[in-house]
């Protein structure tokens, strides 16, 4: 029998792919016999997030403790962590699991502070993109990855959701001291079932944070451009929240748009599928995106930005992939709109999604890498 682990995962922000990636996580190691908490931001989130959370207090054993983290480095980060600390000790976990650049470094230093007291603790880290979206020449940048190089001392596994991440953290920090190992994003086998348009579909969907780095801009730009190509209108839905939703509101009406797009809050992604035809994934960086994931596990056709990961979700070179510049996702759009059917047809193909991302792939991978990490037999 498995030996019973004691989790926490530990993040700032539980929105988008983060927060998906850990939620899949947490219910695969559940149902493995492993207790197991979450730690969390306090001040991000909205209602869907909110709902998210309720679903998951039942389900864990050590709570979901949520307290205030700052996303950038500050004065308040001395509070914020010695709080984080706090919940943590509580929670006396035999892993922790940290997520993203604060989650990364809150996991390893304060795992590293348990050790001076306890039994071994197991330090994680997956950086989620993180840090590693800096430009290695500005001062911003080499300061983080300084700070990354640091915190490996104090890890025992890294853990990257794609080549894509781990190609960059060797160019921008350097090759990994720590052991590291590549696990790819997974779909529940429900997330491999088709959603098909509603009747009143639009032709593109948007869904995403509201920020430029996921380029809503973009979209929004390509959108007008695809229209004077095709020489029609085209509708949109834009699904997402975010301090910037006002500026990209603004863009569509000053390019006369606003009858024709729709912007909608965050809801669950297979809800969101049915509202249209063609799925715009624009971002100008990215790890490895859960959105693209389910996109074509529902069986969406879709355009997607060729950054981070993405291509080694649909393969290098694959007619679905465009550099995320308004111009080229234009003609993108125009030509996938003009023959739906043909386009559908270029997307990867189901049984081999299922192969390599499934959710309980991803879950075993990860539980293995945690016992060794411990230095125990599973």
């Amino acid at each position: 029998m498995t030996t019973k682990l004691r989790i926490v995962h530990c993040f700032r922000s539980p929105v988008g792919g983060i927060f998906r990636h850990v939620r899949d996580l947490t219910e695969a190691q559940v149902a493995a016999g492993h207790v197991v908490g979450i730690v969390c931001d306090s001040t991000t989130g909205g209602e869907f997030e909110e709902r998210l959370f309720d679903d998951l207090e039942s389900t864990l054993a050590l709570g979901v403790r949520r307290t205030p983290m700052q996303r950038h480095i500050g004065p308040g980060d001395i509070a914020s962590a010695w709080r984080t600390y706090k919940l943590i000790k509580e929670l006396q976990p035999d892993v922790i699991h940290g997520h993203g650049a604060k989650g990364g470094v809150y996991a390893r230093v304060f795992g590293s502070l348990l050790r001076v007291s306890r039994s071994r603790v197991a330090r994680l880290y997956s950086p989620h993109g993180g840090s590693l979206h800096y430009d290695e020449t500005t001062m911003t940048g080499k300061f983080f990855f300084g700070l990354e190089r640091l915190m490996e001392h104090f890890t025992d596994h890294l853990l990257f959701v794609s080549e894509y991440e781990r190609r960059a953290f060797r160019r921008k920090i350097g090759r990994p001291h720590a052991p590291n190992s590549l696990v790819y994003n997974g779909l529940r086998e429900s997330e491999f079932e088709p959603v098909a348009p509603a009747p009143d579909a639009a032709d593109l969907l948007y869904i995403g944070m509201m920020r430029d780095l996921k380029g809503p801009d973009i979209f929004i730009d390509a959108l007008a451009a695809a229209e004077k190509t095709l020489g029609r209108p085209i509708s949109a839905v834009m699904v997402g929240d975010g301090d910037d939703l006002p500026r990209y509101q603004a863009q569509v009406a000053r390019l006369g748009l606003a009858d024709r797009v729709q912007f909608k809050p965050a809801m669950p992604a297979r809800q969101a599928f049915a509202l249209a035809r063609l799925v715009v994934v624009p971002s100008r960086a990215e790890a490895m995106p859960y959105i693209v994931l389910e996109a074509l596990g529902a069986g969406k056709p879709m355009i997607a930005s060729a950054v981070g990961g993405i291509p080694e979700i649909f393969g290098a070179g694959a007619p679905g992939l465009v550099v995320p510049v308004p111009a080229e996702l234009a003609s993108l759009m125009a030509t996938a709109l003009q023959d739906m059917s043909a386009y559908s047809a270029l997307m990867p193909q189901l049984p081999d999604l299922r192969l390599r991302f499934g959710s309980d792939v991803m879950a075993h991978q990860i539980e293995q890498i945690y016992f060794s990490a411990l230095g125990k037999a599973v």
